[in-house]
């Protein structure tokens, strides 16, 4: 499996021994963890964004007449989603 090294500062590096030791875990798979969680995270706000984008297109003339206001004007580039 590939690896990376990661460097931490001493009060980080201590930090995370004192929390992998709370967990009863190891350093290396608290740091996983962490780094598996971020990338769920990721990926979720941009499966959530595009969920959003494809809401909008689909319902785009329904907001232009909701809320005229924030059109663009009819010189403008157009409606961006």
């Amino acid at each position: 499996m590939p690896a990376l090294n990661v460097e931490f500062s001493d009060r980080e590096l201590e930090d995370l021994r004192q929390i992998a030791k709370e967990r009863g875990t190891s350093m290396k798979a608290l740091v996983r963890e962490a780094a598996a969680a971020d990338i769920a995270r990721h990926r979720a706000l941009q499966e959530g964004a595009e969920a959003f984008r494809r809401f909008f297109a689909a319902h785009a003339d329904e907001f232009a007449a909701a809320f005229p206001d924030d059109e663009p004007s009819a010189g403008g580039e157009g409606r961006v989603a």
